[in-house]
């Protein structure tokens, strides 16, 4: 296959998963709120496992599963499950769409972090793209139609965004000591489903056939939209494929309006552009 063939490829990957994600989202909102956070965590964790298991066995099986950096993997499954619970929260609270371009302050978290954390550099460039982007999360946090009773809502989603950029700096430092990605990925699907199944006991509710039918479909499209996530990236440059994933707030956008008849305001769609032009730009800086 040409290399414009590979990067046409990679492209579509990118987007099919970012749609795929968009729709995992839809699940978790049409919930509305009727189980608790801690059982669709559990449901994301183990409507995963099926979907994982082949990968693992791919890669030998139990010997998979060996590692040697487990505190590696204790920081990757917490990070995890903080962006994992924030992010669900979001998805049933506030709009689809603001939720989505709230996910995208996490490239500016990990810039960031990744100073401190990995001994990175950042230049003024970055730093500044970094700051106005900020900017933009300050934008979306106004005073809303929901009032300030929101600002808890969107304080749990920027919670869970930096989680997941702890989370990302987790994967990496697991990958530069030579842990597998088939291992970081199998036990954060077997450590998130153990601990969120504590957490999910003394609060369960038994879903109704449709509550059923969402619980699977958040854990079944999340782990498909993860794997060509990952085969996006395994066959595509970052600095092409990453830009791509911001074509999810378009999803979300149209889900959000087709189904709950939710329109991103002035506000809302003025932090988005800013969210999604300094993303941009951090990736091209990269380049």
């Amino acid at each position: 296959m040409s290399t414009q063939s590979q990067a046409r490829r990679a492209i579509l990957l990118v987007m099919g998963a970012a749609m795929l994600f968009a729709c995992a989202a839809a699940c978790v909102k049409a919930l509305q709120g009727g189980i608790p956070l801690a059982q669709v965590v559990l449901a994301r964790s183990v409507f995963a496992l099926p979907v994982m298991l082949p990968l693992v066995w791919r890669a030998g099986g139990w010997q998979a599963l060996r590692t040697n950096n487990p505190m590696g993997h204790g920081g990757r499954i917490l990070w995890g499950l903080i962006g994992m619970a924030g992010a669900f929260h979001g998805y049933a609270t506030l709009p689809l769409a603001s939720v989505t371009a709230l996910g995208f302050a996490m490239p500016l978290f990990l810039t960031l972090l990744a100073v401190p954390l990995l001994g990175e550099s950042i230049d003024r460039r970055r730093l500044g793209a970094v700051l106005v982007g900020f900017l933009g999360v300050l934008v979306m946090l106004r005073p809303s139609g929901g009032g300030p009773g929101q600002w808890p809502d969107y304080a749990a989603v920027l919670v869970a965004t930096l989680a997941w950029a702890l989370a990302m700096i987790s994967i990496r430092r697991m990958g530069e000591a030579g842990e597998s990605g088939v291992t970081i990925v199998a036990w954060f699907a077997i450590g998130c489903s153990a601990i969120s199944a504590v957490f999910a006991w003394p609060v369960w509710v038994w879903p109704g056939a449709e509550q059923w039918a969402l619980l699977a479909g958040v854990g079944l499209i999340s782990a498909v939209a993860q794997l060509l996530m990952t085969e996006a990236y395994r066959r595509g440059d970052t600095t092409l494929v990453a830009p791509f994933e911001y074509s999810g707030i378009v999803w979300t956008t149209l889900l959000g309006m087709l189904v709950w008849a939710e329109a991103p305001d002035g506000y809302d769609a003025l932090g988005i552009a800013i969210l999604v032009g300094c993303g941009l730009y951090i990736w091209r800086i990269k380049a």
